[in-house]
C-alpha cells in the first residue's frame, strides 16, 4: 500500500512539473539557442546598439514572450553597421526580420538595391545625437564649452597647424587627428558629411543631391575629408579606439553621444560631447520588420519591438548612453555632465536626408578624401607556404580590388630578398596587373624582415606628397632571419614612421615577432593585428575601410 502511494506521489509531482514548465513564462537554458517549438526570428541592429541589446535580448528570451499560437518568441540579434547591412542584404538572401539602422533612411536606401520589405513598418526604440567626441583638455584649450565649436571650425584646425599649435601650444601633437567611420558602411559616417554639407549651406531642412553638386560644398567636404586621419569601420569600433589608444592617436572623433558616454566620458582628462553650433543629425535607431517575412515571424519581431519600448528595457537603454523614447522614462545618468555629454543638446537638429543624398554623398566622399600612398610589404619566405599563402593572396587581392582610382600602390614582397613587384603606380592604371601579381606570389626562403622594412621606408620618402597620406601594410609570419642592413632599434622605428607614415602590422601565425610588431604599429599610429587563416580576410577588410575603400554602399 506504502508502495502503491508513493508511486502515485511520484507521478503526481512528476505531472505537476510538467504542466508548470509548459505554462511558464521563461525559457531556461541557453539563451542562444531557439528551444524547441519557438517562434524564433533573426535582427540586425547598429553596433552602437549592442550594449543594450545584448542584455535587453537575454531578458526577452528568458522572458518566453508568447505569439497568439502559444510559442515563446526567440531573438537571435547580429551587430552590423547600416551601410554593411545594406550591402549584404541587396541580395535578398537571410534577411532578417527586424533591422535597426541608424535611421529610417536605410530603408530606402536598401529599397533602392532591390529590397523594399522594410520600409513600411518602422518604429524607433532609442535616440542619439551625432556628436564631435573631443578630450577635454583639448576642447578647454579651443575655448569650450563658453567657445561654441563647429563642424567647420573644427575641420578648419585640423587643416591648419599654425592655428592649432596657437591654441594647443603644440602639446597634443603638430596638427589635430580626427576621425570618423566611413561613410560605406556606418550611419554615422554617412552624417558625418552630410553634416559638413549641411553646415557649407547654412541649412537645417534636409540637403539634395543639388546641393552636393556645389563648388563650395564639395570643396568644404574635401577641406574636411583631407584632414581625417582614420576612418573606422563601425561606430563601435571608433569609440574604443579613442579611448583605448588616447589623445595622441585621436585628439577627435565623430561619433553618438551613446558613444561618448559609455567610453570614458567626463573627468578632467576624459572625453566630452561637442554639440556643433550648425546643428547635427539625431539617430532615432527605427526597429523596421521585414514585411517580406511570414506572419508568425513578422509578430515575434513585433513583440521584441514592444518588449523594447516598455519603461524597465527603456531604462536599460538609458543605462547604455542611449536617449530613451518611451514617455515617462527621463533622462538621467550617464547622460550627464559628468559624463561629458549634455542631455539639452543639440539645439538644431538637421532633416533627414533621402536615400539619393545619402548614396551622393558616399559617392563624392571617394573623391573629396584624401588620396593614399600605399606600401603593401609580404612575407613570402618558406613558412608562408601552403593555406598561408593561399589566404594570403584571396585577402589582399580583394584588399587591391577596393582602393581607390586615385591611390598610389607599391608591392613588396620578402624572403631572402627584397622584390619590388609595383612601385608607386596609380592603382586605376595597374589595378588588373597588381592582383594578378598578388595572386602569383609564391613562397619560399628566409626572412629579411627588417631590411624589407627600410626598404619600403625609403620608397615611401621617395614617393611622398602633400596630396597622399602614407601608408605601410606589412605582413609577417616569422621572425628576422637574414637582414644586413637594419637591426631592430630606434633607427628602423623611426625610418618606418617618418613621413607621417601610418603603419599597419599583421602577425601572422604564432611564430612572427609580436612584440616587434606591436612597436612598429604603435611607432607610426596604425594598428597591430593577430592573424590567422581564418581571420585574415576580415583584418584586410578593416583596413580597406581605414583607407577609404570602396566597401559597403560604396561598392
Amino acid at each position: 500500500m506504502r508502495t502503491g502511494k508513493l508511486r502515485a506521489l511520484l507521478l503526481y509531482t512528476l505531472a505537476a512539473v510538467v504542466a508548470l514548465a509548459a505554462c511558464s513564462t521563461e525559457v531556461s537554458g541557453n539563451t542562444n539557442v531557439p528551444p524547441p517549438n519557438s517562434q524564433a526570428f533573426t535582427a540586425v541592429a547598429n553596433t552602437s546598439l549592442r550594449g543594450w541589446l545584448e542584455q535587453a535580448v537575454q531578458d526577452f528570451n528568458r522572458a518566453g514572450v508568447r505569439t497568439a499560437a502559444g510559442k515563446p518568441a526567440f531573438a537571435q540579434v547580429t551587430f552590423t553597421e547600416a551601410g554593411q547591412a545594406a550591402s549584404d542584404m541587396a541580395g535578398g538572401k537571410n534577411l532578417p526580420a527586424l533591422w535597426i539602422p541608424d535611421n529610417e533612411v536605410w530603408a530606402s536606401v536598401l529599397a533602392k538595391r532591390g529590397q523594399a520589405g522594410f520600409q513600411a513598418n518602422c518604429q524607433s526604440v532609442a535616440q542619439s545625437p551625432l556628436v564631435i567626441a573631443m578630450w577635454r583638455p583639448i576642447a578647454e584649450a579651443l575655448g569650450w564649452p563658453g567657445r561654441k565649436l563647429g563642424w567647420l571650425d573644427v575641420g578648419s584646425l585640423a587643416a591648419d597647424p599654425s592655428s592649432w599649435n596657437y591654441y594647443t601650444g603644440g602639446k597634443y601633437g603638430k596638427t589635430l587627428r580626427m576621425g570618423h567611420t566611413h561613410p560605406g558602411l556606418s550611419g554615422s559616417g554617412a552624417s558625418t558629411l552630410l553634416a559638413i554639407v549641411q553646415a557649407a549651406r547654412s541649412k537645417t531642412d534636409a540637403v539634395t543631391v543639388s546641393d552636393i553638386k556645389e563648388p563650395i560644398v564639395q570643396a568644404s567636404v574635401a577641406a574636411f575629408e583631407g584632414t581625417v586621419a582614420w576612418f573606422s569601420p563601425s561606430t563601435e569600433k571608433l569609440g574604443q579606439t579613442i579611448q583605448q589608444r588616447g589623445i595622441e592617436y585621436l585628439g577627435a572623433a565623430v561619433e553618438y553621444e551613446s558613444t561618448v558616454a559609455m567610453n570614458g566620458g567626463g573627468g578632467d582628462a576624459g572625453l566630452v560631447a561637442v554639440y556643433p553650433y550648425e546643428g547635427t543629425f539625431m539617430a532615432t535607431h527605427p526597429a523596421c520588420i521585414n514585411g517580406g517575412a511570414d506572419a508568425q515571424t513578422q509578430e515575434a519581431a513585433r513583440l521584441f519591438r514592444d518588449y523594447l519600448l516598455k519603461p524597465d528595457v527603456q531604462k536599460l537603454a538609458l543605462k547604455n548612453g542611449l536617449r530613451p523614447v518611451t514617455a515617462g522614462v527621463p533622462i538621467s545618468a550617464p547622460l550627464d555632465a559628468a559624463h561629458g555629454v549634455d542631455p539639452t543638446q543639440p539645439k538644431a537638429v538637421f532633416g533627414q536626408p533621402s536615400a539619393d543624398t545619402l548614396l551622393a554623398i558616399s559617392a563624392l566622399w571617394q573623391s573629396a578624401r584624401k588620396n593614399i600612398n600605399l606600401v603593401m610589404l609580404l612575407d613570402v619566405s618558406g613558412s608562408m607556404r601552403g593555406d598561408k599563402i593561399d589566404s594570403v593572396r584571396t585577402a589582399a587581392a580583394q584588399f587591391v580590388k577596393q582602393m581607390g582610382d586615385n591611390d598610389y600602390l607599391t608591392l613588396m614582397t620578402f624572403s631572402d630578398r627584397i622584390r619590388v613587384l609595383i612601385e608607386h603606380k596609380k592603382v586605376s592604371v595597374i589595378r588588373d596587373d597588381a592582383v594578378r601579381l598578388v595572386n602569383g606570389i609564391q613562397a619560399g626562403g628566409n626572412t629579411s624582415l627588417y631590411d624589407a622594412i627600410g626598404e619600403a621606408a625609403n620608397l615611401i620618402n621617395k614617393s611622398k606628397s602633400s596630396q597622399t597620406s602614407n601608408v605601410m601594410v606589412l605582413l609577417t609570419d616569422g621572425q628576422d632571419t637574414s637582414s644586413v642592413n637594419y637591426d631592430f632599434n630606434q633607427r628602423l622605428l623611426d625610418t618606418a614612421a617618418a613621413n607621417d607614415t601610418t603603419v599597419f602590422t599583421i602577425a601572422y601565425g604564432s611564430d612572427a615577432d609580436q612584440k616587434v610588431l606591436n612597436k612598429l604599429a604603435s611607432q607610426g599610429r596604425g594598428n597591430f593585428y593577430q592573424g590567422t587563416t581564418a581571420n585574415i580576410a576580415s583584418i584586410y577588410e578593416e583596413m580597406s575601410a581605414a583607407f577609404g575603400g570602396t566597401v559597403g554602399i560604396g561598392r
